[in-house]
């Protein structure tokens, strides 16, 4: 059963001065249900995030090749990006290894823009192996919708 039209107002009324769900459906003879039906917007989980507010990011884990985090540990970092690369874990691959990170994507897109000089990129002379770990890296944080 629906809370009626006229009642409705008092509902939202008795629930704003601190009246419980359960004590309004019991006043008004009607299920939770509809009170909670008819105070939907003012209840807690409504009302504390906006419709329009960004949907905070949540940390990803990806692999970065190990020439990369060599190479970030000597270049001056931000808070946020220091603390990722320090709380990575080393993962042995082969003769080399890899770090896995786990971070927002934003933080991961910083990371990469540092890693630039290893391309081979402003006047640098990079060895292929140099090239290929920004290059893996990058792949991987473009897989992350931005």
């Amino acid at each position: 059963m629906a809370v009626a039209a006229t009642t409705s107002a008092e509902v939202r009324t008795a629930y704003l001065e601190g009246r419980s769900i359960a004590a309004l459906a019991r006043d008004h003879r009607v299920s939770r249900g509809a009170i909670r039906t008819a105070v939907a917007d003012l209840l807690p989980e409504h009302t504390a995030s906006e419709e329009d507010a960004p949907t905070p990011e949540l940390p990803v884990a990806l692999d970065m090749p190990g020439k990369v985090p060599d190479c970030l540990r000597t270049t001056e970092l931000e808070p946020a990006e220091r603390a990722a690369l320090d709380q990575g874990t080393t993962v042995r691959r082969g003769q080399g290894y890899t770090l896995r990170i786990s971070a927002v994507p934003a933080v991961h897109r910083q990371l990469l823009a540092r890693c630039q000089p290893l391309d081979g990129g402003q006047g640098v002379a990079a060895v292929p192996a140099q090239r290929k770990a920004p290059r893996e890296y990058e792949n991987r944080v473009g897989t992350l919708t931005p």
